[in-house]
């Protein structure tokens, strides 16, 4: 009986570590919502490069200290993670929960994996708030520029559709998709707190490499912008876990690559 119990319990553990992942992510999403509605919103959508003008009110609040918008900024980038990028690991998750299910140290094991995710995703993000400050402050100082900062948005969302063509895109790619393969070539068991964490860094950076110039048209439409926060989330959930997702290649890059064009024919 005891051993019974003891079985059945073992065996609801993975789903219930999945469901934490689950109602974190639904969360995040309702923090995300809520902060998007409240008077601070400024610091959450701080500006898309589409917008027509949308440089001259950031020259004109540049003086200000920029260290708080910074950490809100941050925050944000923390929330996204836990929104949009969370879910599409619940595959990989799934697998490793079940081959670890009999350990005593399973759920701690199971967290360092979502750790290490999260840090991947972390450093990209401080490389890309790093770089989007640049170009902030460079494009601040030119006159053209200031009345035209939409020409960097449409930057990006050219090379976000170039770049759904390119071959280190789908090698990233074929990893995520095949988590089984992932997990059983990274997880022996000899350093189970390493080798977990490992596990997550590494997922985390094909799910980077494959990823990234999705993210970055959130730079373009505005942070805050949940409408498009969903779209994104679900085409790269789609490209990575659903049989269907590797035909959504060409649709995105053509439409990323005409929208990017569509702003430049309007901007100059």
């Amino acid at each position: 009986m005891n051993l019974t119990a003891d079985r059945a319990r073992g065996a609801d553990r993975p789903a219930l570590r999945l469901g934490l992942i689950a109602a974190l992510s639904a969360a995040a999403w309702a923090m995300l919502a809520l902060w998007s509605a409240s008077p601070y919103a400024r610091y959450l959508d701080h500006g898309g490069w589409s917008e027509p003008g949308w440089l001259r009110e950031f020259c004109r609040g540049l003086p200000g200290g920029l260290a708080l918008p910074a950490l809100l900024c941050a925050l944000a980038w923390l929330l996204m993670i836990a929104a949009m990028m969370l879910p599409t690991t619940l595959p990989l998750l799934r697998i490793f929960s079940r081959m670890t299910a009999s350990r005593p140290d399973a759920t701690a094991l199971f967290l360092r994996v979502v750790l290490g995710y999260a840090v991947a995703w972390l450093g990209f993000g401080l490389l890309a708030h790093g770089f989007d400050g640049v170009l902030h402050l460079a494009a601040a100082k030119s006159d053209w520029l200031v009345g035209r900062g939409e020409l960097v948005g449409a930057t990006v969302l050219l090379c976000a559709g170039a770049f759904q063509f390119s071959a280190l895109k789908y090698r990233c790619l074929e990893r995520c998709r095949t988590p089984f393969a992932f997990v059983n070539a990274r997880w022996h068991g000899c350093r189970p707190p390493r080798e977990a964490f490992r596990l997550g860094l590494a997922h985390g950076v094909f799910c980077v490499g494959c990823c990234w110039a999705l993210m970055l048209v959130m730079f373009v439409v505005g942070m805050g912008n949940l409408g498009w926060m969903l779209v994104v989330a679900a085409a790269m959930a789609a490209e990575k876990n659903l049989l269907w997702g590797r035909h959504l290649r060409a649709p995105l890059g053509l439409g990323l690559i005409a929208w990017g064009g569509t702003l430049i024919v309007m901007t100059v």
